[in-house]
């Protein structure tokens, strides 16, 4: 960890699973203060997960 987002806010949508998610992980590792998106709905218009972020 470089800390190279030190200080940074970063938002990133779709981080409820997949390349968002890592996205959102990893700038969070280098120190980003990071702000996540997701619908949270299947393809077919269903609730998805209700559980809280890492």
């Amino acid at each position: 960890m470089s800390g190279i987002c030190e200080g940074r806010v970063v938002i990133v949508t779709g981080a409820g699973g997949g390349l968002g998610r890592e996205h959102a992980l990893a700038f969070a590792a280098e120190g980003a203060k990071v702000l996540v998106n997701d619908l949270g709905v299947s393809n077919h218009g269903e609730g998805g997960s209700a559980g809280p972020a890492e």
